[in-house]
């Protein structure tokens, strides 16, 4: 790929999980020209790719507006854990700096394609009674509204940490602990957050679908099965089941 081909990709949560993985594989990625990160905390490297730019608040995002000036992809895995802040910080994290950063994009970089890390069961209908599944919905709703040409909510179930971590709560050090069993048994309910990460770039770099697609945690398998079937790693972890 001639370097006039390559695409300029904005990456928003670079310092979380699935964020860390999605700039590593951008870095990597020979469709990628340029990763232009927006983050709170410096990242402690470099790269002839990288642009990191530290932005502390995403409630206002208008001085972003130069950086973001022609983005051809947008990979947004900012969030929190649910129990992690209070349910006022869980939305205003979720719903209203994701619609930030979309208007100030929009207004820079109108043709971009945007990957957006949803979770499953996030309800467009806002009827869940589960806040986190209401605030995704609503941040999904919101960026389909913002004039994208293509947006991809993607909808993991439970992401698999891959690297050892300090697990946020009892359920994620519980799902940890019976990883194995658990991907056996129920495959399309887990997903390594390398993979999920990979996947995100990909379809916002390729950014084929004219109004996007919404990517359960099934389809995000199958993408990774299809686009890099050779991962080094057991095919029960990758593979869909019928």
């Amino acid at each position: 790929m001639t370097p006039t081909s390559q695409k300029h990709l904005v990456l928003v949560g670079a310092t979380g999980m699935v964020g860390g993985y999605a700039l590593r594989y951008a870095l990597e990625n020979a469709s990628v020209g340029t990763v232009s990160a927006i983050v709170r905390r410096k990242l402690g490297i470099s790269h002839a790719k990288l642009q990191e730019v530290l932005h502390r608040d995403f409630a206002d995002c208008s001085s972003l507006s130069r950086v973001l000036t022609g983005q051809d992809a947008a990979v947004f895995c900012l969030g929190a854990y649910t129990g992690a802040v209070s349910d006022t910080e869980l939305r205003r994290i979720t719903v209203d700096y994701t619609i930030e950063f979309a208007r100030v994009l929009h207004g820079s970089s109108p043709n971009t394609a945007f990957s957006f890390l949803s979770g499953s069961g996030a309800d467009p209908t806002g009827r869940s009674r589960i806040a986190f599944a209401r605030y995704k919905g609503e941040a999904e709703n919101a960026l389909r509204a913002a004039g994208f040409p293509c947006v991809y909510p993607f909808r993991p179930a439970y992401i698999y940490p891959v690297e050892p971590r300090k697990e946020p709560n009892f359920s994620y050090r519980l799902l940890r602990a019976i990883y194995p069993a658990f991907q056996l048994l129920f495959p399309n309910q887990v997903i390594r957050a390398d993979d999920l990460a990979r996947a995100m770039v990909d379809r916002a770099v390729q950014g084929t679908d004219r109004g996007g697609r919404i990517f359960e945690n099934r389809d995000i398998r199958a993408m990774i099965k299809r686009i890099h079937p050779s991962t080094g790693r057991p095919s029960a972890l990758i593979a869909e089941t019928e």
